[in-house]
């Protein structure tokens, strides 16, 4: 692993410690490597540093509104196969599923973890472990090659985030501990009870679509596969729910986003944003600071809540910010730096931090908020 090179200075008016006690009437920018944990120098600005007054040109802040996607039948939809491109690389694949209907057959997904997210609705989910109950606001980690199907008993709206050729893992807690964020104990796994046995009796031809380099392959059984009657081992699907997140926070000082880390997979890292209070420090920022994230591509879908940091955006919109810009709160937020207009927030929204560059899916692309980067100007 190379070293960077590093000689910590400090040049011209600047503050002590970040992110807290600016130099009056300065901007703090962060310019950091390794998606904050690498080196990084704070940066002092007389003006916002998002303060621009055009864009041109490919590179931009995007955004896409995925609750104007068109709805899809209830047959074409009842597959994963069949979810929205929205982003994706060669690691991960971001995908917007809308599940209405029982998923008429089984899926396979030979090409990496599935990460599902829950943004509305709940069902029944079965695999070759048993059966868990989902809801809104859960996760569902599904480990590679595992058969599964999902009955929704309310229309699904869900996050299909596959790792592509790599497994999701917990993040490293570091020193605040394995039991900080959530207690792995919370993990719940599926279980075989009377609702696993009882679908086990339903007969006739089932159908498994495996998924391997993009290509759907197909497998008939002359009965239902999901047949096990037990299990011993430390592999199998978890769920968690954002409603048993416990962020870290610190009334002193406002944290990266990295600490917020939920998951994390080969070349990206899934972060969860948890209602929690402000900042309480009378010199602390109360929004995130502008940031030069340029070892990463940011993504952050919007669950629920206000979004303190954006304006102008609502549940089921993706901002993507891909690296080589400033990324910052957007000028009504920016009001509120110091002096918040209440005594914490209360957004749910799921990021996304890609190490490798990511490509816009069709189905976002007839989605885009066209005059998001106009946005910070007030246009």
């Amino acid at each position: 692993m190379p070293k960077y090179i590093s000689f910590p200075r400090v040049e011209g008016m600047a503050s002590r410690q970040a992110h807290a006690d600016l130099p009056a009437g300065t901007y703090e920018r962060e310019l950091g490597k390794e998606g904050f944990y690498g080196p990084a120098t704070l940066m002092y600005h007389r003006h916002p540093p998002t303060g621009w007054t055009s864009w041109e040109g490919p590179l931009r802040p995007r955004a896409f509104d995925l609750t104007k996607l068109p709805r899809v039948n209830d047959e074409d939809g009842s597959s994963p196969w069949s979810a929205a491109d929205v982003l994706h690389n060669a690691a991960l694949r971001l995908g917007y599923w809308q599940l209405r209907r029982p998923m008429s057959d089984l899926a396979r997904n030979a090409d990496g973890d599935q990460l599902l997210f829950v943004h509305e609705g709940e069902g029944e989910f079965f695999c070759d472990y048993g059966h868990l109950s989902i809801v809104t606001g859960d996760y569902l980690v599904i480990p590679r090659g595992t058969m599964w199907r999902i009955d929704p008993s309310k229309p699904m709206r869900l996050l299909a985030i596959e790792a592509t050729g790599s497994s999701y893992q917990l993040p490293d807690k570091g020193l605040i501990g394995a039991h900080a964020i959530f207690d792995p104990a919370i993990l719940d796994v599926p279980a075989i009870d009377e609702n696993f046995r009882a679908q086990q009796a339903e007969g006739g031809k089932w159908r498994v679509h495996i998924k391997r380099r993009g290509a759907i392959s197909t497998v008939t059984y002359p009965f239902n596969p999901l047949d096990a009657v037990g299990w011993h081992g430390d592999l199998a699907p978890v769920r968690l729910n954002v409603k048993d997140i416990r962020p870290v926070m610190s009334h002193r000082v406002h944290l990266p986003p990295s600490v917020h880390t939920t998951f994390v997979a080969g070349r990206f890292v899934v972060c969860t944003f948890v209602p929690r209070p402000f900042e309480t420090d009378p010199g602390a920022l109360k929004v995130p600071f502008f940031h030069n994230n340029d070892d990463y591509d940011e993504v952050i879908f919007y669950h629920a809540g206000d979004f303190f940091s954006r304006d102008n955006i609502k549940p089921g919109m993706i901002t993507f910010h891909p690296c080589g810009f400033t990324h910052g709160p957007h000028p009504k937020a920016l009001e509120a730096a110091l002096k918040p207009r209440k005594p914490a927030t209360d957004e749910i929204a799921v990021m996304i931090d890609a190490r490798d560059g990511l490509e816009v899916g069709p189905a976002a692309e007839a989605v885009e908020w066209q005059g998001y980067a106009a946005s910070w100007t007030g246009g």
